[in-house]
């Protein structure tokens, strides 16, 4: 089996090549484990860190109908499509958000429809697909009103999967991902930058500034489960799924003032005092159109991982930068 992780130098796509290379297998069309024989990774960068001979590298971007033509073949059985422009840099940069979130992902669904042999494709969607109005607790059957250019990108483009799979052009599966923290490394563009940011550079010994106050409620979620979620979406068989392709991952609801709590009792009071508190309008205004509660018994049902607490979220980023891992 032929693997292709788009967005394969960031932190996600790498973690799931790791955890692919490490599981060494996915489910196949027909059902039956399938061993994995190649891992291909594009991004704008090569991805550091691989030297495994089933690892394969293409850089280019990724609306560029000829790097997708060389990365998807006909060998290609599963799509893992994570390459985007991240949501704050998407509302600042409208052009570059829906070449790279739209015309990107419709891109990769025409190369799939061409080759003809209708491979699994697993979307990375966003809960920012959500906005508005919303109700307390946010369901997979509330209506689509993001507020903003990333949201519309990810909702648009989940329907194109959803579309290309009617027609059988792919096997498609989108998931609804939680804000992703703790992230490791550099702060990015993310308007979401900021729930790594509040634990990463604290436990690190430096400062952070959170834009936002302690009673804003966000849905996260763990790079642990977000990437097993991945794998398992992968896995499951199209029957199970039906008509409905989009799946609202399993998160947290927390306050950032509860993962600030946490953070004290796993790292102490001298990390939460590196925390700066500075509002940034302009931050508050996109994270508080995103919904901080939401039901995902759908999920659940499926058997998609859930994380346990957000203080064993803060405790598996400080033992991996402990362990170096």
């Amino acid at each position: 089996m032929h693997v292709l992780i788009t967005g394969g130098a960031g932190f996600l796509g790498k973690a799931l090549a790791a955890r692919l290379l490490d599981r060494g297998h996915l489910a196949g069309a027909g059902g039956g484990d399938e061993r994995i024989d190649q891992i291909t990774l594009t991004d704008v960068v090569r991805a550091e860190g691989f030297d495994d001979p089933r690892v394969a590298q293409a850089t280019g971007d990724i609306a560029d109908p000829d790097l997708l033509e060389r990365v998807i073949t006909g060998a290609t059985a599963a799509v893992f499509h994570l390459a985007a422009v991240v949501s704050g840099q998407a509302e600042e940069d409208f052009d570059l958000g829906m070449r790279v979130n739209l015309d990107g992902t419709r891109t990769l669904l025409e190369v799939c429809r061409r080759r003809g042999h209708r491979p699994r494709v697993v979307f990375a969607s966003s809960v920012a697909v959500y906005g508005g109005a919303l109700p307390e607790v946010v369901l997979e059957s509330t209506p689509l009103t993001p507020q903003t250019s990333y949201g519309t990108q990810k909702a648009i483009s989940e329907l194109l999967v959803a579309d290309y799979t009617r027609k059988g052009f792919v096997d498609g599966r989108s998931l609804r991902l939680p804000t992703v923290t703790v992230r490791p490394g550099k702060p990015n563009a993310a308007a979401s930058s900021f729930a790594s940011g509040i634990i990463r550079e604290p436990v690190n010994g430096e400062e952070s500034i959170c834009p936002v106050d302690r009673l804003t409620r966000m849905w996260v979620i763990s790079p642990e489960s977000a990437v097993g979620g991945f794998i398992h979406a992968h896995d499951l068989p199209a029957d199970r799924l039906g008509f409905n392709r989009s799946i609202s991952l399993p998160g947290l609801s927390v306050t950032v003032g509860e993962m600030v709590d946490a953070l004290e009792r796993v790292a102490g009071a001298d990390a939460v005092a590196r925390i700066r508190w500075q509002k940034d309008p302009r931050i508050t205004k996109l994270v508080d159109t995103w919904p901080g509660t939401l039901d995902p018994a759908r999920a659940r049902t499926l058997g998609f991982p859930q994380d346990e607490n957000f203080d064993a979220i803060v405790r598996a980023y400080v033992e991996s930068r402990a362990t170096g891992r």
